[in-house]
């Protein structure tokens, strides 16, 4: 992987997870594999989240819906944070587990909007 395109990743992310955060982020991942951490930063932030093609707040309750759907509670916790980032509402994001409650059915949208709840207390405290 390029350079250009790994800096380009780190810096997409850090719009989305917030400059005080992309550090400790990189370090979360790099712990469990330096390679894979490169591979977040400059393939999914660098290549994906980085299409001009959709902007990034839709791009967020995209990801929100196929997480939840899919059970992926850690990744949806950090995405919840970054569509707040990505001028998502509270509102906007809750109304995206009507939809998973539909198409992936409503123990999938109660367990993401349980941690949809605790990311939002979490940023209230903050």
């Amino acid at each position: 992987m390029e350079q250009a395109q790994y800096e380009k990743g780190v810096q997409q992310f850090a719009q989305m997870a917030g400059p005080d955060n992309i550090e400790a982020l990189r370090q979360q991942i790099a712990a469990l594999s330096p390679d894979f951490e490169r591979y977040v930063m400059g393939f999914v932030g660098g290549e994906i989240w980085s299409r001009p093609n959709l902007d990034l707040k839709t791009r967020s309750l995209c990801s929100l819906a196929i997480l939840a759907a899919l059970g992926r509670v850690n990744a949806l916790e950090l995405n919840v944070k970054m569509a707040l980032n990505n001028g998502a509402t509270k509102t906007e994001i809750v109304e995206v587990f009507f939809q998973v409650a539909i198409y992936a059915g409503f123990a999938a949208a109660w367990d993401g909007l349980t941690r949809v709840a605790k990311v939002f207390s979490e940023v209230e405290a903050t």
